[in-house]
């Protein structure tokens, strides 16, 4: 399963803290379990090749994972709410496959080249002739699914004894939103939760990667063709050298943090908050 590789996040619901519950407990309830059923699938995978398991298993899928790892943390008697993405990508078929319950998901920001791009996906900032080379543009925004503003769906448990209200409360893994994309090379893939999406705008996100990837000289000087040429000899530029995508995400963390905590600008949250009638300013 070499060419395979798998990712996910989850957010617990902080109205559990009025309830002296750690909303924590719950979404790593729930990563664990995910953790767990794929070391399972992948050892049953590996026992098929070497002729000794079961024919037909197949790569484990984001839904089934999910599915599974909410029934370990209900079994556990993990009590709490959560919402969750799992990521599986295929190397081979350069695919994402993933799921999502609720507002936590995935965005895919892609390079494009300004001078030969259409207007929908062109810069209107710049003029089409003062343009010159590439723009990092958001190609893929996961679906959020809610019952209503602020209110995302959930996976839950509410303890034993409670199953009948448990199922009334929550979802389960049939209502996950799960979908396929193409990927291409050099795209960057983007997991989070709304702790990002809420108080980050995907312009500001858009920006901050394409700094990143010029400060470490994924893309020279929005040269496109330059790179196209790099990797036509072989030549790629990954994180051999030190974890250069922990420096995206640790970014992406501490921007989100600034974000929340200022009160003279309105981020993502607040101005949906205002289409629905509801005052809120600031992160």
């Amino acid at each position: 399963a070499e060419v395979y590789a798998w990712a996910g996040v989850a957010d617990g619901v902080g109205s559990w803290r009025e309830y002296g519950v750690d909303p924590r407990d719950f979404s790593r309830a729930l990563m664990e379990g995910c953790k767990e059923s794929l070391k399972e699938k992948l050892d049953e995978l590996d026992k098929e090749e070497e002729g000794k398991g079961n024919i037909g298993s197949v790569i484990p899928r984001p839904s089934v994972l999910l599915g599974e790892a909410h029934e370990k943390a209900k079994e556990r008697d993990v009590v709490g709410s959560s919402t969750a993405c799992v990521m599986l990508f295929d190397g081979k078929a350069h695919q994402v496959h993933f799921s999502n319950l609720g507002d936590s998901g995935i965005i895919v920001l892609r390079h494009i080249d300004s001078s030969v791009a259409g207007v929908l996906k062109r810069d209107r900032v710049l003029k089409r002739e003062e343009k010159t080379g590439s723009d990092l543009r958001v190609s893929f925004v996961s679906q959020q699914q809610l019952k209503s503003f602020n209110h995302p769906y959930q996976f839950g448990w509410l303890g034993k004894g409670n199953e009948e209200d448990s199922s009334k409360s929550f979802k389960s893994s049939e209502d996950l939103c799960t979908s396929s994309i193409h990927v291409r090379r050099g795209d960057i893939l983007i997991m989070a939760t709304d702790g990002l999406f809420d108080n980050v705008d995907v312009d500001d996100i858009t920006a901050l990667a394409q700094k990143w990837e010029k400060a470490n000289g994924f893309v020279e000087g929005n040269d496109l063709a330059g790179r196209e040429r790099r990797w036509e000899k072989g030549i790629t530029k990954d994180y051999k050298e030190g974890m250069r995508p922990a420096d995206l995400a640790k970014g992406l963390a501490d921007l989100a943090r600034e974000r929340s905590l200022r009160d003279d600008i309105d981020g993502p949250f607040a101005l949906l908050a205002k289409e629905n009638d509801i005052m809120w300013s600031g992160g």
